[in-house]
């Protein structure tokens, strides 16, 4: 369970959010860093910056291929841009494509998102804050502002680079004196955990981190008919392109073709242009290589002849430069090349719209937990129901002149968080992917609910995720008519924990909420019986274990209950702890003599009677025990509606490694939960939902419970 101090801090953190922290003009600062108190601290004791936080060393390095005991990382020295040029500079000239090539990291989908970013000024000084410089209050500490999961974040580091044989490792500019790209390099692998962390990875992902927007990914093998048109309006709206050619195996990676494309590299699109080429229009596409060479040799390649057949003023406009690492081809000639084209959306805008139509935007956070919220993909019926739902009502459908379909354009975004990070203990990116289903016309306009397994059993979906894939996200435009629609994300196998961020844009404005319950508890009114009313056999059994005092402690409770427990050979338990009694006997106990006397026993016995034919119930394959999935609909059966979080938290304390809850459990956890919310009601008289108790009452109930 959360620690109270763990979850106050998330209910700090939602606070700050919703005044606007994580927004690009109130970033968080990464780690609790402030660049500003931390330059003027290393300014006024006289000392260059040393960060304690990504300390220069091996860890910082990686784990494996860049591990301590790796060849790749000996006689590697961590030296200040200052020992390596005469004159460092943070930015020569502007900021620009050739300032990004690629060292010894397989990170060139990250270099290609930063060679787009370069395109457009405003973008790049988001990222890429002024006023920092090697010259004015240098103190050897930079900073970078990069878009994590829906919250902007304030990375600080220092200047010390990893170098072998006195040049850097890794990126590096084409002017040797220039160094922002190499420590923006260095922020994201801080942000991701080490330099390693950032080897392979899809463009889209720089893409996003550098902009907030959102990325789609088109196959060119089967384009849309418009591709080129699509192309064109996403760079005139400084859109960022990357593209790639895939590699059919191992050996194929970063192979050179024939015409010195490399397979299984990133590469970015930085224009596209029609000329006049020998009386005719010919549509050429600008590539660019971020190893900063290594360049394509077919038609309209540097210096090939096709640029003696068009107006020298044109050619000259399109600055052609030999072995930089650009280079233009025909865009037929890219369409048969490459394989994959990814474009970060900024604004986002609709891709295939000749006018620029802002979409509504809602993003939502959610969780993979084994055995409450991670159920898998529609291939596993028992348990996909369990995945968290969005569901989004679209109310008006799009201005589509021309389109005969009434529709409703959204795009939904899934992306899965933090899972670079997870590489240095094993693991990595889980297959992921999401189904939109359709609410039938007669559950319309209900409460929020979250939706069961016999709903997903009897409906098909109406769109999904065109694949499952381990990707960091999976995204889809989809054109439904007007409605109400649920969304699930999932893994695609059960049981995958992850934290997740679902974003849904609309064309038109749209309410989007997340599917879950209403926490409430259907309490009976608490038993009146006497002692007339108990049987004479219950009487002297409980006779013959309470003495001659007829009241029962703690340590006689256990008796009782283990004795008749093991009885039940159809049920699998270890047997009740003394801390389950002790909750029993507090839940129980009216005079406060921490015993239970006949009558309190009687009722006590009634209530684990009435869970037991729930657990038998929800014991579906009659195994003695009950998986968490089978637990959640009994809990509601009992009279108990919890939400998400609270089911992730019964689950982390009463189920157990298998994801089973035996009975015992399940009668401590019913316990509890009577117990927690008597005592709410006692403190909430009026049923307002909100309590106000004392220090007295808090520790009452902590203590207690």
């Amino acid at each position: 369970m959360m620690p109270f101090g763990g979850m106050a801090a998330r209910v700090e953190r939602d606070r700050l959010r919703a005044e606007g922290l994580g927004q690009h003009n109130n970033a968080i600062k990464y780690l609790n860093q402030d660049y500003e108190a931390l330059k003027q601290q290393c300014i006024e004791s006289g000392s260059l910056f040393r960060d304690p936080q990504f300390p220069a060393g091996p860890s910082a390095l990686g784990f494996k291929e860049l591990g301590p005991h790796s060849s790749k990382t000996r006689g590697v020295e961590w030296k200040r841009p200052s020992e390596l040029v005469d004159d460092p500079q943070f930015i020569v000239g502007g900021a620009t494509r050739t300032d990004i090539c690629q060292g010894a990291l397989g990170d060139c989908w990250l270099l290609a998102a930063i060679g787009s970013l370069t395109l457009n000024e405003e973008l790049l000084h988001r990222v890429v804050p002024h006023g920092q410089s090697f010259q004015e209050d240098y103190a050897g500490i930079f900073h970078f502002q990069i878009w994590q999961f829906g919250e902007w974040v304030d990375v600080v580091v220092d200047d010390l680079l990893p170098t072998k044989d006195g040049e850097l490792l890794f990126v590096h500019s084409a002017e040797c004196t220039e160094f922002w790209s190499a420590l923006l390099e260095k922020a994201y692998a801080k942000l991701n955990g080490c330099y390693e962390s950032l080897s392979g990875g899809s463009t889209t992902e720089g893409f996003e981190d550098f902009t907030g927007g959102v990325a789609e990914m088109y196959d060119l093998k089967r384009p849309p008919r418009n591709m080129g048109h699509i192309i064109r309006k996403a760079l005139e709206r400084g859109s960022l392109l990357g593209c790639s050619i895939d590699i059919t195996s191992a050996f194929d990676m970063e192979a050179v073709t024939f015409k010195k494309l490399v397979k299984g590299h990133a590469y970015s699109v930085t224009a596209f242009r029609d000329v006049n080429y020998r009386g005719q229009q010919e549509q050429l596409i600008r590539i660019r290589n971020p190893w900063g060479q290594v360049e394509w040799t077919g038609a309209w390649s540097d210096g090939s002849s096709e640029w003696n057949n068009i107006d020298p003023d044109e050619r000259e406009e399109l600055q052609l430069k030999m072995e930089d690492g650009e280079f233009w081809m025909s865009f037929r000639d890219f369409m048969r090349e490459f394989s994959r084209l990814e474009i970060c959306n900024l604004t986002p805008d609709a891709l295939t719209k000749d006018e620029l139509s802002r979409w509504h935007t809602q993003v939502f956070e959610g969780t993979w937990r084994r055995g409450s919220t991670a159920g898998g993909c529609r291939n596993h019926p028992a348990t996909f129901w369990i995945n968290p739902q969005f569901k989004i009502k679209l109310l008006e459908e799009d201005d589509d002149p021309g389109d005969d379909e009434v529709a409703c354009s959204f795009l939904v975004a899934l992306m899965q968080k933090h899972r670079r990070r997870e590489r240095r203990v094993g693991g990595d990116m889980h297959t992921i992917g999401f189904a939109v289903y359709e609410v039938p016309e007669e559950a319309q306009g209900m409460q929020n609910v979250h939706l069961k397994k016999d709903f997903f059993l009897r409906n098909q979906s109406r769109a999904r995720s065109e694949t499952f894939i381990n990707l960091r996200e999976v995204s889809n435009q989809i054109r439904l008519p007007p409605g109400e629609y649920i969304i699930v994300p999932s893994t695609f196998e059960p049981h995958k924990e992850a934290d997740f961020v679902l974003r849904v844009f609309t064309e038109k404005q749209s309410d989007t909420a997340e599917l879950d319950e209403e926490v409430t508890a259907d309490l009976a009114d608490e038993e009146e019986i006497t002692e007339d009313d108990i049987e004479d056999s219950f009487k002297n059994m409980f006779q013959q274990l309470a003495g001659e005092d007829m009241e029962i402690n703690v340590f006689e409770l256990r008796t009782i209950l283990n004795r008749v427990i093991s009885r039940h050979k159809d049920l699998k338990t270890d047997g009740f702890s003394l801390d389950s009694c002790r909750n029993m006997v507090n839940l129980m106990d009216k005079d406060g003599s921490a015993r239970l006397g006949l009558v309190e026993f009687q009722i006590l016995w009634n209530k684990i009677r009435s869970w037991l034919a729930i657990y038998r119930q929800y014991d579906l394959d009659k195994s003695g025990t009950m998986s968490s999935y089978e637990m959640r609909m009994a809990l509601e059966s009992a009279g108990f509606k919890l939400n998400n979080k609270l089911h992730q938290v019964v689950v982390a304390r009463y189920a157990d490694n298998d994801m089973g809850v035996d009975f015992d459990n399940f009668v401590c956890c019913l316990l509890k939960l009577e117990t927690m919310f008597r005592f709410f009601r006692s403190m909430d008289p009026e049923g307002t939902g909100t309590a106000v108790m004392n220090l007295s009452e808090w520790l009452l109930l902590t203590m207690c419970g």
